[in-house]
């Protein structure tokens, strides 16, 4: 599970790989991973994993130090951050010259219905922000949990899969990216009970104050207020910006949670929005980036009538 695609003579492959890895137990799972991170740690080759917490044990005790692990359920909480903060800020941080080695699992028994379609958009998105890179990203799936429809959406999110835990990877014939992001890009319906507040360049602080008031009064404090606050000035300037000069902010509680959302008449056009690390000297587009990294969720609708953004925020 090192290399390639295998190509026509005519067809040169792409560097990056992005295998599925099928598992239904510890053993599987260890013999999926362990040599494939052996290996690239014996190549002198970066090395890390983003994996649940109760995953790491088991990859600690048989890796050692010398990989770079973390718990996914913290820094994959969102999915929308995972590219720019986990995968792209391990590999863009190591030198040229060698392949790069990551094993990330962002979908696992327990994720929320309203984390999932975040989640499938992540998996499908990495083909088109790693393409021409010498990185494998290895994503591990737990076949004896995950309902039977997650198993085929990994099967079109990834161009290969691996079965049973080790073995050759296959090409998957289901494998179809862009349909699998289009496919998840679904409406998110109205809140009954929701702060709303339309609003359009002259009252952007107005939104402001009321988006945070809003959250204040459903509980948030410190610094996840200010974090709401924040992530609301980015989303109605990106809206007086790029949606059409106004939107409608609405901002209500759920399920212990507090959710920020903005409409507007804007489309969005390039899926990889707010998932590209900033560069040092970009000046602007940092909004969504900035809001993935806030929010313990985003999740996103697009279409002929308009452009949603929702953010979850916990309490």
């Amino acid at each position: 599970m090192t290399g390639t695609a295998a190509a026509s003579p005519d067809v040169t492959p792409d560097p990056f790989v992005h295998p599925a890895l099928f598992y239904r137990d510890e053993r599987e799972y260890l013999d999926g991973i362990a040599p494939f991170l052996r290996e690239g740690l014996a190549a002198g080759e970066p090395v890390a994993a983003a994996v649940p917490g109760e995953r790491l044990r088991l990859l600690r005790d048989a890796l050692g130090a010398d990989a770079r692990l973390l718990d996914m359920r913290e820094a994959g909480r969102n999915p929308g951050r995972i590219i720019p903060g986990v995968l792209r800020a391990f590999a863009d941080a190591q030198p040229a010259g060698h392949r790069v080695r990551i094993v990330g699992e962002p979908i696992w028994a327990g994720r929320s219905a309203s984390e999932y379609p975040a989640c499938v958009q992540h998996e499908a998105l990495i083909n088109a922000a790693f393409r021409g890179r010498a990185v494998t990203i290895l994503c591990p799936y737990d076949a004896a949990r995950l309902p039977g429809h997650v198993l085929e959406d990994a099967r079109a999110t990834h161009p290969t899969v691996v079965p049973g835990g080790s073995g050759p990877a296959r090409p998957s014939g289901a494998y179809a990216p862009d349909v699998a992001v289009a496919r998840y890009n679904e409406p998110l319906p109205l809140a009954a009970d929701a702060m709303t507040f339309a609003f359009v360049a002259d009252s952007l602080p107005e939104a402001r104050h009321a988006a945070t008031d809003a959250g204040r009064r459903l509980g948030l404090t410190g610094t996840v207020l200010e974090d709401l606050a924040l992530a609301t000035a980015e989303l109605t300037t990106n809206s007086v910006v790029h949606g059409g000069g106004s939107g409608v902010l609405r901002v209500w509680g759920e399920d212990g949670r507090v959710l920020c959302e903005v409409r507007d008449g804007g489309r969005f056009t390039d899926p990889l929005a707010g998932r590209r690390p900033a560069s040092r000297d970009q000046r602007g587009g940092r909004g969504l980036l900035m809001v993935n990294l806030l929010a313990d969720l985003v999740r996103v609708h697009t279409g002929d009538e308009g452009t949603t953004i929702r953010c979850w925020f916990s309490r």
